[in-house]
């Protein structure tokens, strides 16, 4: 199957000129200019303020927006990608990250645009969801590349995702389309942060994994270079399930199932070939995707998913850049 390239630029904008990008989450607030084969320059971050109002925490952004003005290249830059951690709202230009609470319906587009046009950078701005970008990313330039029809996912502290039908990314209405993470596969399971039950957020997540292993007895051990002490993280439930521990590997079991299920449903609605998992829970290699794999089988069973592949993420860190650079080249009117 070809590669479904992104669309050129807008015919107003030189084909040469790179993207601004800008990546939002809990921890960094990132910045880059993406070119258009894909590489990056004059990449800057800040840490995201901890305890600051909603002006203090737009305060970081606008210095990587400085910072990136500094660029020569900054006055052939033909666009900005915002991509930031959700909920996102882009059909108004807003965000309410779970894991930034100074930032509730905040119109960041707005203002990282009014930012880029005090630098004399007065350019179409589009917001995406960072799974959406990691998706447009991982489908640029990663492992869901040469597939018209893609499910992207980021399992770490949530769960998120995005999908690309047709060759096109399909952020929907506000953004939102493809977050998998709040689809419910356990009708009588927990309570999930969103109001919702048996999502699978509140089964595959780090922060799930880690806190069902423990309510299941398993006890947390130092690991070897790690100086604060037990690691009771998803990353030590790992550790711990690749030496055996029956607990820890129930635990990933668990969350495997719980993500082989949604998987196997979302690509039974929309017709997925493959699903592209990333994020720090994916870090545990095997030990997650073997289970995916397994269960995958029980779910996937009507002829036209059978040949479903789950693969990992191949862009790591990268991807919120790339990917907000890519989706802002995918999303733009006329483009």
């Amino acid at each position: 199957m070809p590669t479904a390239p992104l669309p050129v630029p807008r015919a107003d904008a030189p084909a040469a000129g790179p993207t601004v990008a800008i990546d939002i989450g809990g921890t960094k607030i990132a910045g880059a200019l993406v070119h258009a084969d894909g590489t990056m320059t004059d990449t800057t971050r800040r840490a995201t303020p901890r305890g600051a109002d909603a002006d203090g925490v737009m305060a970081a952004v606008a210095e990587v927006v400085a910072e990136l003005s500094a660029s020569p290249l900054w006055d052939s830059a033909v666009r900005c990608g915002i991509g930031s951690a959700g909920p996102v709202d882009t059909s108004r230009g807003t965000v309410s990250p779970v894991n930034i609470g100074a930032w509730r319906d905040f119109p960041v587009q707005e203002r990282v645009a009014a930012e880029l046009a005090a630098r004399g950078a007065d350019l179409p701005t589009v917001l995406a969801g960072d799974g959406v970008a990691m998706t447009a990313a991982e489908h640029w330039l990663g492992a869901a590349r040469g597939h018209a029809n893609a499910l992207c996912m980021v399992v770490s502290t949530g769960v998120g995702g995005g999908l690309v039908l047709n060759g096109r990314l399909h952020p929907g209405p506000t953004g939102n389309a493809g977050h998998i993470g709040h689809m419910s596969v356990a009708f009588d399971g927990d309570p999930c942060v969103c109001g919702g039950r048996g999502c699978v957020e509140s089964i595959a997540s780090g922060t799930a994994i880690a806190r069902w292993a423990r309510e299941q007895g398993w006890t947390p051990v130092a690991r070897d270079g790690a100086p604060d002490g037990p690691d009771a993280t998803a990353a030590g439930v790992a550790a711990a399930a690749a030496q055996g521990d029956p607990v820890a590997r129930a635990a990933y079991d668990r969350a495997g199932r719980a993500l082989a299920a949604a998987i196997a449903a979302t690509a039974t609605l929309v017709e997925t070939d493959i699903a592209v998992v990333g994020g720090g829970v994916a870090a545990a290699g095997d030990t997650l995707f073997g289970p995916i794999r397994a269960h995958l089988a029980q779910y996937a069973t009507l002829g036209f998913v059978e040949e479903l592949r789950v693969v990992p993420a191949s862009l790591g860190t990268h991807a919120g850049l790339i990917g907000a650079a890519a989706a802002a080249t995918m999303l733009l009117p006329g483009a």
